[in-house]
């Protein structure tokens, strides 16, 4: 039998050395000594960011009959960023420390050092706590900070060469306000009746002052977002279950359920356009952090943009002939957050039965980044040549990977720690019966198959919990 460590690693240390060694995140610019808070995603994890966003779009919008897609801008007229409060609301409270010249979050200061929430704090109220208590910078251990101050999230650059202010144009934050943008456009141009949902996959980019814990907060990322339109009076019900639909496809995606809370917002930490908001949270190396968020975001949107644009963006119930503008519930979803959860739920260091520790990752079949893995036993033809044939006729359907370097064992580890869920090897039988080994990733347990039947059986294997989970938004 083996041994299963812990799940739940005791830093990101172990994740992150994995992800540079094997190919899924790299340090930004790292030739140049690297530029903080920015990443590359290496050939597997593009592999797995690809396959996320894909699964969620099979889920969320293929998977309902009353969903739409849209890929709207990142620069958006900068009217825009008024109308949604963003211009004069997207703030954090920033404090920098008189001695090092840290700058830091001051909400975060004061939740780190005295282990209260400071949400609904004014400026005046966060000074007041960090001096009183005289927390001490992270960075010098000094007692020395400004007063707190206004600083404004969003990244903004200039439309033309003279750089003037009536120029400025800014990075979208958010996904969202294109899909308001464009609500009319939908409505002409589509046959969607309210409710409906418009989804889109994008970048937003946020000035954090404080970014950290690997990819969880960067200054660029990527959103899943939807914002699905109802009556007022459908609000209640179509929140509970856009809740459910989140939960399934965490289950989908393979994340423990046994991390994964939900935060209801109290009313006086509420965002301005919300009148609920219920966040995820997962439970990282480094605590419970939110991972997705779902709010009610009434009306505000399309009402400011009306207001802002002068355009009318009523909506017309074909059968009663109602004109109203429509609510919204907004399920948001982040990638990289995703995908960071992905890597603390999947990762595993086992010490086997012989003392060996192998090092692996327990990826959903849905969403890791290489499905099937081909190996001759040897390097000698003609164990080579028909590992070929299998390996090209997979690869078709597949992202498979081929294999002949170092001994079988060896070439099985590489594979577990890239969380490939089987492993096919070509032996000397096989070219006596047409059969294969097929290795289990996770029971490492292995049988024999027909090479004929490979597509079948692993067509079943791959796709195990989709067709279950797909059920419930037909």
């Amino acid at each position: 039998m083996k041994e299963k460590s812990p799940s739940i690693q005791d830093s990101l240390k172990p994740i992150v050395a994995l992800c540079k060694r094997r190919g899924f995140i790299y340090p930004g610019s790292e030739i140049y000594g690297g530029f903080a808070n920015t990443y590359s995603f290496g050939p597997y994890g593009v592999e797995l960011k690809k396959n996320i966003k894909d699964l969620w779009w099979k889920f969320f919008v293929h998977g309902r009959r009353n969903m739409v897609g849209l890929d709207g801008p990142i620069l958006l007229h900068p009217k825009t960023w008024a109308a949604s409060g963003h211009v004069e609301g997207f703030n954090d409270a920033l404090i920098d420390c008189k001695a090092c010249k840290g700058r830091f979050r001051c909400d975060h200061l004061i939740e780190d050092a005295l282990h209260k929430s400071a949400d609904g704090m004014s400026l005046e109220q966060m000074t007041k706590e960090v001096q009183q208590h005289k927390i001490r910078c992270p960075k010098c251990g000094a007692s020395d900070f400004t007063e707190a101050r206004v600083f404004n999230l969003m990244f903004h650059t200039h439309m033309s060469k003279t750089g003037g202010n009536t120029d400025i144009a800014y990075l979208r934050p958010e996904t969202a306000q294109a899909i308001f943008l464009d609500f009319k456009n939908v409505i002409d141009t589509m046959r969607v009746r309210v409710p409906f949902g418009i989804a889109q996959i994008g970048k937003a980019f946020r000035n954090e002052i404080t970014p950290g814990n690997f990819v969880f907060r960067v200054i660029e990322f990527e959103q899943m977002e939807i914002e699905y339109f109802i009556h007022e009076n459908e609000w209640k019900a179509s929140f509970e279950e856009w809740l459910t639909s989140m939960h399934k496809w965490c289950q989908l995606i393979g994340l423990n359920s046994a991390r994964i809370r939900e935060k209801e917002h109290p009313k006086e930490q509420l965002s301005h356009y919300s009148k609920r908001t219920v966040d995820l949270t997962y439970d990282f190396p480094f605590g419970s952090s939110e991972l997705y968020g779902l709010a009610y975001r009434t009306n505000f949107d399309l009402s400011r943009h009306a207001e802002f644009s002068g355009q009318s963006l009523e909506y017309t119930d074909p059968d009663t002939k109602e004109k109203f503008i429509p609510h919204v519930i907004e399920p948001t979803f982040g990638v990289e957050r995703t995908l960071l959860a992905l890597l603390c739920d999947a990762y595993d260091e086992e010490v086997l039965e012989n003392g060996e520790t192998r090092t692996v990752l327990h990826f959903a079949p849905t969403i890791a980044p290489v499905k099937v893995a081909v190996f001759p036993l040897m390097k000698k033809e003609p164990l080579v040549e028909k590992a070929e044939k299998i390996f090209k006729t997979l690869h078709h359907i597949w992202h498979a990977e081929y294999d002949e370097s170092g001994a079988i064992g060896k070439r099985y580890r590489r594979q577990d720690e890239l969380g490939t869920p089987f492993c096919i090897t070509i032996d000397f039988d096989t070219l006596e019966n047409d059969t294969v080994t097929l290795r289990d990733r996770d029971s490492m347990q292995q049988i024999r198959v027909p090479t004929n039947k490979l597509i079948e059986i692993l067509s079943e294997k791959l796709n195990v919990g989709f067709y279950e989970n797909q059920r419930i938004t037909s």
